[in-house]
């Protein structure tokens, strides 16, 4: 069972990392699915996804699982906030009973540099320095709070620059200043930095007004 790491977040939302290493049938088998994927990378991704929400909540709803009008998938009357994401061969998944969610997996990306340019402002590529895998975090962190938003028009620069980013013994924690509420707020991220992948999860939102 290739299952990296479960663990919890806060006082009641879960989170887990998987490594797909099963054959599709596994998937399909324990999960009921066949999604009309064309892309056999993708059709198991889908799959696991949803897998690793039942291995979480054994009782989670995955048939009923559908988007909502910004394409941010949901089940009926919110009886659980999720988030899923995926980088082959790796799933991250997130549920929680009370508040919205968001996480965000992404393998090594050698060439991210090239493009930092278009998520990240001067300031903040200066704050990470060229570094490849920080620019991998940089963007799983953004990503993970506009899961959590769950809406489109997001400009990742413009609405969502990131405020203060602390690294220590292979976690990181990356606070995004969220300007798309009416009170602007500050969204906490926490990171994990893994010898293949970058993860990152929102963990707490306040309030943040400027005087």
């Amino acid at each position: 069972m290739p299952l990296y790491k479960e663990w919890n977040i806060g006082d009641h939302a879960l989170a887990a990392i998987w490594k797909i290493e099963e054959p599709e049938s596994f998937f399909a088998e324990h999960t009921g699915l066949e999604p009309d994927i064309k892309n056999e990378k993708r059709r198991i991704e889908h799959m696991a996804g949803r897998y690793l929400l039942k291995h979480l909540q054994h009782d989670f709803p995955i048939l009923c699982i559908d988007k909502d009008e910004h394409d941010k998938p949901r089940i009926a009357n919110n009886e659980y906030y999720f988030s899923i994401s995926h980088s082959w061969p790796w799933v991250a998944v997130v549920i929680d009973p009370r508040n919205e969610a968001g996480i965000d997996i992404q393998t090594w990306h050698p060439n991210i540099s090239r493009i930092q340019h278009k998520f990240l402002s001067a300031d903040e590529q200066e704050l990470f320095g060229n570094d490849e895998k920080l620019l991998t975090v940089a963007w799983c962190a953004k990503e993970a709070a506009y899961k959590w938003n769950g809406r489109r028009a997001v400009d990742f620069i413009e609405h969502l620059p990131i405020a203060n980013f602390f690294k220590m013994d292979g976690k990181s924690e990356i606070a995004i200043y969220f300007k798309l509420s009416e009170i602007p707020k500050m969204i906490f991220t926490e990171n994990i930095i893994n010898i293949e992948f970058a993860c990152s999860y929102v963990i707490g939102e306040q309030n943040w007004a400027i005087y």
